[in-house]
């Protein structure tokens, strides 16, 4: 049970690391790649911020005794 819980943590942060990427994208905050079509695009914000939740969730599961 250790093993999936690490892995758990592992894709936890990656999923917020990406989810918050794809909010300021989304936001137009960070234009990177400048080629990207996920700047300004507010659909992108709201799958950044589901995915950070799914992210919490999977490192709270992680955590759990």
């Amino acid at each position: 049970m250790g093993s999936i819980k690490a892995i758990a943590a592992i894709v936890g942060v990656a999923a917020i690391l990406m989810g918050g990427l794809w909010i300021l994208q989304g936001l137009d905050i960070v234009r990177w790649p400048s080629s990207s079509f996920m700047l300004g695009d507010t659909t992108w914000t709201r799958n950044g911020v589901v995915l950070a939740v799914v992210g919490v969730v999977l490192i709270w599961f992680s955590r759990r005794p």
